[in-house]
Parts: C-alpha cells; sequence; structure tokens
C-alpha cells in the first residue's frame, strides 16, 4: 500500500455526482490531484451500474426522441444541448473505465489516458454548457436519449469490447459527422459556437487514438490479431452497423486504419 487516495474511489465518486456541472468540477479536481501523484491506481472497486443524473434533463429512449430542425436559433441550441449531453456521458464513460478495470494491472500510462480524456470531456462539457448560457438556455431544459450508456452496460465486463465500442466506434463516429457541424455553424454565423466545436473535434482524434492504441496494445500483448478481435467484439456489442462516409483522413490520425471499420459498414 501507497498510503495515497485511491484512482477508482475518485472515478466512482465521479458517477455518483448527480449534479452536470458539479460532475465536471469533481473532474477537474480528481484529474490534478491524479497529475500531482496524490491518487494511486492501486486495484479496482464496485462502480455503480449506472450514473447518478440531474433531475433533468428528461432520459428517452432513442426511438422516442422528438425530431428536431437544426435551423435557426432554437436549432442551434437543440444541437448544443444534445452535444452537452453527449459530453457528461463521456465523463462517465472515461472514468469508468479508469476506476473499473484496474485490476487488469494495466500500466499508469493507461490511466494517464483516461483521466486525461475525462478532463477534456469535463472542459467540452463546461464550454457547451456556457455557451447555451449565452442563448438564455441551460443543460436540462430539452430531452435527451439514453442510449449512451447502453455502450458501458453492454461492455462492462470486457475492456477489449469497452475500448471497440467506445472509442473506436462511438467517438470515432464523432470525427465524422462534426466537421459538417462546424460548417453549417458557420454558415448561420455562428462563429463562437462553431469554435467550441473545432476544439472538440481536434481534441476527439486523441481520444479515439487512445482508445485505438490501447486496443492494439492489449491485443498484441494477448497474441492476438486487431482487426479480426474487433469485428467479433462489434458486431457482439453494438448495435447495427458502422455508418459511412468515414472521415479517414480524421480515423488515420487517429490510429484507426479503413481495415478496421470498413468491413462493418452499412
Amino acid at each position: 500500500m501507497t498510503g495515497k487516495a485511491s484512482l477508482a474511489r475518485a472515478a466512482r465518486d465521479v458517477l455518483l455526482c448527480g449534479d452536470a456541472r458539479g460532475k465536471a468540477a469533481l473532474v477537474r479536481e480528481v484529474a490534478a490531484r491524479w497529475r500531482a501523484g496524490e491518487l494511486d491506481a492501486d486495484g479496482a472497486v464496485e462502480m455503480p451500474d449506472r450514473p447518478n443524473r440531474p433531475e433533468k434533463p428528461e432520459l428517452l429512449l432513442p426511438r422516442d426522441m422528438p425530431r428536431r430542425s437544426f435551423k435557426g436559433e432554437r436549432g442551434r441550441v437543440a444541437l448544443l444541448h444534445s452535444l452537452a449531453h453527449i459530453e457528461l456521458n463521456a465523463i462517465d464513460l472515461a472514468f469508468d473505465i479508469a476506476g473499473r478495470f484496474q485490476s487488469e494491472k494495466l500500466p499508469r500510462a493507461f490511466f494517464d489516458d483516461w483521466i486525461g480524456v475525462g478532463d477534456d470531456e469535463a472542459r467540452h462539457f463546461t464550454m457547451l454548457e456556457d455557451r447555451l448560457a449565452d442563448f438564455g438556455a441551460q443543460y436540462g431544459d430539452l430531452p435527451a436519449h439514453d442510449g449512451l450508456w447502453q455502450a458501458a452496460e453492454e461492455t462492462g465486463h470486457d475492456l477489449l469490447a469497452r475500448l471497440a465500442v467506445v472509442p473506436m466506434v462511438l467517438e470515432a463516429r464523432g470525427l465524422d459527422v462534426t466537421p459538417g457541424m462546424i460548417e453549417r455553424l458557420k454558415s448561420a454565423g455562428d462563429e463562437r459556437s462553431a469554435s467550441i466545436l473545432d476544439t472538440i473535434y481536434t481534441e476527439e482524434q486523441g481520444h479515439v487514438g487512445a482508445g485505438t492504441r490501447w486496443f492494439i496494445h492489449l491485443c498484441e500483448e494477448r497474441g492476438l490479431a486487431s482487426q479480426r478481435v474487433f469485428h467479433e467484439l462489434v458486431k457482439r456489442h453494438f448495435r447495427g452497423a458502422l455508418k459511412p462516409p468515414f472521415n479517414e483522413v480524421a480515423r488515420r490520425a487517429a490510429g484507426l486504419e479503413p481495415g478496421f471499420y470498413e468491413p462493418l459498414a452499412g
């Protein structure tokens, strides 16, 4: 025992925090403590099945979400709100991976990456909520879908499956669609929102890169063919086919080669 506080317990505290803004602030604090050497990855604790959430937004099944137009100011608010919801879920996904899989004896660099990812997601959430405030809105004003945490529930037993589905499928999808959102915001004259999304887009390439790098590393360590295992895990744990067109440039920058995702395209 080192006498340091537990990273896994700190990660659990992040998931149990039910206040969105408070969760983001707690993440920044935990990340600073980790970088200062005050926390130790000394073993897994029992992580919650679901993170705590604020009373709002109302969480719906994806199929029950109202159809929205992203035109005009109301449309931009809806877009920013949906992205803030994704970033809040991404905080919990990053800290769940840091807490849930410590029993696998992973190197410190693994936790450096995922604490860094969670810290980025907290900053992204705060930027988006601050931008919502510019429009007189706040996170929770609109319903949001409850499909994002299903990926965590589906892959909570298997680190390779978690890496395959969350960063290498779900976050990689963000690389495909975000450039179009940025252009639409610029066309609407909303340069500030476009700048926020440009920051998120750039940093999400690093998140996909972390997932891809650790997936390949663990496969090599276990003597597994990474692309074959990826295809098997995605077919088993992800509902539906991957949607082209793919942003091949950004995906390659993240280390995600077409051989991983093109055979799974629908």
